[in-house]
């Protein structure tokens, strides 16, 4: 990534926090705080609005210090250089409010706090950094992370019926080198292309089998904490689909421990996003990026592409904000807010929304027979698809939709025409396709809009298939 953020420790200082937000805490977590990326050099005013919410947790997700920058000069990170940075970001008053202010402090690194711009498993000094790391954080001298490679971590709060589990990934420590594409002169950019080589990963075996691991335990919301973006895809930097396999697994593990509840929070990007992918796990995944607490642009700059984004904050330092309702039918109030306190743009869910129909089971198609995924990559030739339909649109023609939500960027579409609306079709409607599985045979096409879909020519190029 290109971004900068610093959370320091002097020598021999640890955070020392309230006592509260504890996991063995009876009383529910209903107050997050978080975000990412901090230059120690520069001033940080956002830390006093943060302080104001007064958090029951807060979460440092990324770029805690810049230790490859000097008063805003690139500089190469040592082991003592690392030391410093997370020792002056400990002496910003505004982060000593900040922490006296929070119930409880946890977090993850990115690479300037891991010390190298875009760094993976390659670092020299992950070692060193990690132990930094852990110093600066406060983690005790016996506990197993101190010993464990990586600094991901995993906890639970509150009693049972509201309970927050906290997942923080480590996308640094095991990740495979990233794959750089030609410089453009347009963009003054050399974007990073997707790396799909055998035996690439994120986040390494071990981890993987421990993520598994951590979405088997109960909780009713799950705060995913990457500490760069998960859904957005399209920017040149980087995120999970610089390994797309990589997400997919992720998307797969998600489904198959029929893990409820997910909010993923990310940052890196120096500005603030929400974005939403509808159909990946079988209900709505957030990924709520908040980026940076003094590193965003200061002007305005056109937001960057993301068809999933719903809103955003392009500019501006800011932080992201989680209120629980624990009420009947719990809900979360997610925002991003500017470095005054002002809310910027948010989203109201209901945790009865953030539920799948639980693990999902792959379903073998006949021979010949495409999924929407690969009817889709044949675009102007004659297949054969299947799904079951989750959408019905149209008065006219009938749209039958691979995903709830039609605008979906990985919608497909069957169209059964007006004129085929006879014989077995005479009186077809919602009712009759909604939640059945589908087979149809035709000619693959997009739209202007660049909808996928495939219209048939005839009566018996459409069957519900019985299972």
């Amino acid at each position: 990534m290109r971004s900068r953020f610093a959370a320091g420790l002097v020598l021999g200082l640890t955070l020392t926090l309230a006592p509260a937000a504890r996991a063995d805490d009876p009383k529910p977590l209903t107050r997050v705080a978080f975000g990412s990326c901090v230059d120690q050099d520069k001033p940080v005013p956002v830390f006093d609005a943060m302080a104001a919410t007064k958090p029951d947790l807060l979460l440092l997700i990324g770029d805690n210090i810049y230790a490859d920058y000097e008063k805003g000069k690139k500089v190469k990170a040592t082991p003592e250089g690392i030391r410093e940075k997370y020792q002056q970001m400990a002496r910003v008053p505004g982060f000593v409010k900040l922490k006296a202010a929070s119930g409880r402090v946890l977090g993850t690194w990115d690479d300037h706090d891991y010390g190298q711009n875009d760094a993976g498993a390659e670092w020299e000094h992950k070692g060193a950094a990690q132990k930094e790391f852990h110093d600066f954080f406060g983690t005790p001298a016996n506990d197993p992370r101190r010993a464990q490679k990586g600094v991901y971590y995993s906890e639970v709060f509150g009693p049972p019926g509201k309970r927050v589990q906290v997942i923080l990934l480590d996308t640094r420590y095991f990740r495979s080198p990233l794959k750089k594409g030609p410089f453009d002169p347009k963009t003054r950019i050399a974007p990073y292309l997707s790396n799909t080589d055998e035996g690439v990963t994120m986040l390494g075996a071990e981890q993987w089998k421990w993520l598994g691991e951590q979405l088997k335990k109960p909780a009713e919301v799950r705060l995913l904490v990457s500490s760069i973006q998960v859904v957005a895809d399209e920017h040149p930097f980087e995120r999970w689909t610089t390994f797309p396999k990589e997400r997919e697994k992720l998307y797969a593990l998600l489904r198959s421990t029929g893990a409820n509840g997910v909010l993923i929070l990310s940052g890196d990007r120096h500005l603030a996003d929400i974005s939403v992918d509808t159909s990946a796990i079988g209900y709505p995944l957030y990924d709520v990026t908040s980026s940076g607490f003094n590193q965003a642009s200061k002007s305005w700059r056109a937001p960057e592409k993301n068809s999933y984004r719903v809103a955003g904050m392009p500019y501006g330092d800011n932080f992201g904000f989680v209120a629980i309702d624990w009420s009947d039918d719990p809900r979360l109030t997610v925002q991003i807010r500017d470095e005054d306190g002002d809310i910027a743009c948010g989203f109201k869910v209901r945790l009865s929304t953030l539920k799948g129909t639980g693990p999902a089971v792959a379903v073998k198609l006949p021979e010949g027979v495409l999924a929407p995924a690969d009817a889709a990559k044949k675009v102007g030739e004659t297949v054969k698809v299947q799904f079951v339909v989750q959408s019905v649109g149209g008065k006219a023609n009938l749209y039958l939709n691979s995903q709830k939500d039609f605008r979906a960027k990985d919608n497909f579409a069957i169209v059964l025409p007006t004129k085929l609306q006879t014989g077995t079709w005479a009186k077809a409607g919602p009712d009759t396709f909604v939640g059945k599985t589908v087979r149809a045979t035709g000619k693959v096409e997009t739209t202007k809009q660049g909808a996928v879909q495939l219209e048939i020519t005839e009566e018996k190029a459409l069957e519900i298939v019985k299972e």
